[in-house]
């Protein structure tokens, strides 16, 4: 007689765990896309600077995007408001957080560090939202927000006691900060409603513009068109602007987006190694340490309980 194992016989059970499967690598894989912004800024800053870098970068989504929903034939809005706060929100989330991010990297600050300081912003949304909303902050969070406001300070101070990075760097770093966490809030607020293909090309688009004058009016405005930077730019557009907004796009649609969020904690420790890998960009004990506290203080007020996430470890 031939043995067959209970999850066989279980109708449906196969099909299940493949489901839940799905749903853990699609989440992993978004924040390990996403992390590689950090490393591939560093990367393509030799060869030009950071508003030009960008005003390109964001002018290429815009055609991909554009194309992918005209192709898709997706729905554009007609309120010419709601126009307004995405162009708002895109401005936040991308002339000011990315740039932010990458004039910190061009002043000298290491990638890694550059995503742990901007890796705290499920802190600040969170107490956004217990202070705006009124909604309830637990003894957990206020733990995970000490915790995690400690460990940049602490790698922060070690980092500059080394001469790695400067007080500008880490203070447009912070600017970044601010802005992908006012931007979340403010998109969560105005924009739920929004088809995040021409959604994106708006945004992307509303950034442009002073990113552009400000690379008009202060940058050389010259693209050294090496291998290296090409590569860096095709990664930068396609894999990040147009393949992770595609991957958040079907996550979200499949109900999938709490589970990305609950996992962006793991997005600085993943940035530090790949910087490592890449740059050598190493973390001393103490700064090391601060790593890990912020980390697990992310984790803390942000990381869901598994039955939360609507992952069964058992057929039901």
């Amino acid at each position: 007689m031939t043995n067959t194992s209970q999850e066989n016989i279980i109708p449906g059970n196969s099909n299940l765990g493949n489901s839940n499967l799905l749903a853990i690598l699609a989440p992993c894989t978004f924040v390990l896309i996403w992390s590689t912004g950090f490393v591939f800024a560093k990367m393509a800053l030799p060869y030009a600077e950071t508003m030009t870098l960008l005003a390109t970068r964001f002018l290429l989504a815009v055609g991909l995007l554009l194309l992918i929903s005209l192709i898709w034939k997706a729905k554009w809005p007609r309120d010419p408001i709601q126009i307004l706060h995405i162009a708002v929100a895109g401005i936040l989330l991308h002339a000011i957080y990315l740039g932010g991010v990458f004039a910190s990297i061009e002043l000298g600050l290491q990638a890694g560090v550059a995503a742990l300081i901007v890796g705290i912003q499920p802190l600040l949304v969170a107490f956004a939202a217990g202070i705006f909303l009124k909604e309830k902050i637990t003894a957990r969070q206020w733990i995970g927000l000490i915790l995690g406001v400690s460990g940049v300070i602490l790698v922060v101070w070690a980092k500059l006691e080394n001469g790695l990075g400067t007080p500008l760097g880490v203070s447009i770093a912070v600017l970044a900060l601010f802005g992908i966490s006012i931007g979340t809030v403010y998109q969560k607020r105005f924009c739920g409603e929004m088809d995040l293909r021409t959604g994106a090309v708006i945004q992307y688009a509303a950034a442009s513009i002073p990113t552009g004058i400000l690379a008009y009016y202060t940058e050389s405005m010259v693209i050294n068109w090496t291998g290296e930077m090409v590569f860096a730019m095709f990664w930068l557009v396609v894999v990040l602007s147009v393949g992770a907004i595609s991957l958040l796009y079907i996550l979200i649609r499949k109900g999938a987006a709490s589970k990305v969020s609950s996992m962006f904690f793991l997005v600085p420790p993943t940035a530090a190694l790949m910087a490592w890998v890449l740059y050598d960009e190493t973390f001393r004990s103490t700064a090391l340490v601060g790593m890990t506290m912020t980390v697990i203080g992310v984790a803390l007020v942000n990381l869901r309980p598994i039955k939360k996430l609507g992952l069964r470890t058992r057929p039901s």
